[in-house]
């Protein structure tokens, strides 16, 4: 289902004699200047924000004509973020510019959709050497509009999937952690090595030295690499970069298929796409943020801690649990909540939620949530039974027994949970035995 928002672009983007204009369609205050100078590594940041535009463009699974659906950026602090999913979801792309990369003054801070239009991808391609890039985001004042159209006024169709997709990416991403680190010459090679954009086989990789080795099974320190072709927005920005750095969950021998993200870094910015566990998975279907969405014991906690947020690049936990007077658990129970409205995201490399406002309402990812509203609705009916650990549930037709592992997972004998063992989070009938329990601790 689709949440068709308006968007209003002053103008175009273009990339005139002065720079690049990237136009926005809001903010803090209407058409804002987020920032205002020159991009230090000019090559990179066009093949970066072409890899993000690229990914908002294409559909890996089923591929069909690209969407036109405009990346996300955030300005905060002396950091621009330029963020999108596939047209599938099941490919998440990040370009953060640095402070190193900025020669200006961020003079603004807020979340906006950036119209990267086809005369711009062009303009952007024909960037390089040394050439300055000077970076406009969003004009200084409100032009009058005219029957020429000086104003550009645009509904861009945003799924309710991409909001699901970026409640989805935080809360596994913020399990993961690096697994390895390599040269830019040898990740070039590598990336040639990779199957063709065809192939939607899971691969893993492992470190081997200064490079990765591709096996067909998971061994402890192994990245999953899923439908590899999916890489492949990254190998233009190839070229700028110094690392590529591969971030996972930990895995052992006989693992299922898990997420995983791929970064470059070029030492001004860096460019990321996270994959899906599997090609034909979204991440707006994968589940991870359920047990956030449905706990009613942290959405105080959240509302508190969403107050603190001051468009922090990366969010300290122990100083945002000082200020609230919470602990370290709390408070990021409270982000992963946060999480689900788009308000922050996770950054691998930092190791850290950043805060973000996206155009959703704070409601939208529960409402559009069918595990979720299942759940709530067999809790209201009263049909969770509960026996200590264990709970029977009871619907129309079908009567499940879930049951609580020492671990704290639940398990069910629905048919759904038969098919897929966990690994896209809790089924509807687990979820409202989650409910009706103990507040589950998140660890810190």
């Amino acid at each position: 289902m689709n949440a068709v928002q308006t968007y209003r672009y002053l103008q175009p983007s273009a990339l005139r004699a002065a720079g690049l204009d990237l136009q926005t369609c809001g903010g803090p205050a209407a058409n804002p200047r987020f920032f205002a100078g020159f991009l230090t590594a000019p090559a990179a940041a066009a093949a970066g924000l072409l890899a993000v535009a690229e990914v908002a463009r294409t559909r890996y699974h089923q591929p069909v004509n690209p969407a036109s659906l405009d990346p996300v950026v955030t300005g905060s602090r002396g950091r621009l973020r330029f963020e999108s999913f596939s047209g599938c979801c099941g490919v998440y792309a990040r370009m953060d510019v640095l402070p190193a990369g900025l020669d200006g003054e961020i003079s603004g801070h807020g979340t906006t959709n950036v119209d990267v239009n086809p005369p711009l991808r062009e303009a952007l391609a024909r960037v390089g050497g040394i050439e300055p890039l000077h970076v406009a985001v969003g004009p200084d004042d409100l032009t009058v509009s005219t029957m020429d159209g000086s104003v550009v006024e645009r509904k861009v169709p945003l799924p309710g999937r991409w909001l699901r997709g970026f409640a989805e990416v935080h809360v596994l991403t913020a399990g993961f952690e690096q697994r390895a680190e390599i040269p830019a010459a040898e990740a070039a090679a590598f990336l040639r090595r990779l199957p063709a954009a065809t192939d939607r086989s899971v691969l893993w990789a492992v470190p081997a030295g200064r490079t990765l080795r591709l096996t067909s099974r998971p061994a402890p320190g192994a990245v999953c690499l899923a439908g590899a072709g999916r890489l492949a927005a990254l190998r233009d920005v190839l070229r700028h970069a110094r690392t590529l750095r591969v971030y996972g969950p930990a895995v052992r021998a006989g693992s299922p298929a898990v997420p995983s993200t791929w970064e470059l870094d070029t030492g001004a910015l860096r460019v990321s796409l996270t994959l899906s566990p599997e090609p034909y998975r979204g991440f707006s279907g994968e589940g991870a943020a359920l047990a956030a969405l449905a706990g009613d014991d942290v959405v105080d906690d959240a509302e508190l801690v969403g107050a603190l947020l001051n468009w922090d690049p990366t969010i300290d936990v122990a100083a945002l649990a000082d200020a609230a007077a919470l602990p370290d658990g709390r408070v990021r129970a409270a982000l992963a909540q946060l999480g689900t409205a788009g308000r922050v995201g996770y950054d691998v490399a930092d190791g850290a939620y950043f805060h973000r406002v996206m155009p959703y309402d704070a409601g939208r990812a529960e409402r559009d949530n069918p595990r979720l509203l299942g759940a709530r609705a067999l809790v209201e009916r009263g049909a969770v039974e509960r026996d200590g650990e264990d709970a029977t549930v009871r619907t129309d037709a079908e009567v499940y027994r879930v049951r609580r592992h020492p671990d704290g997972a639940y398990s069910c004998t629905c048919r759904w949970w038969a098919r897929h063992r966990g690994q896209r989070g809790p089924c509807r009938h687990a979820l409202a035995v989650s409910m009706v329990a103990a507040p589950v601790e998140v660890l810190s």
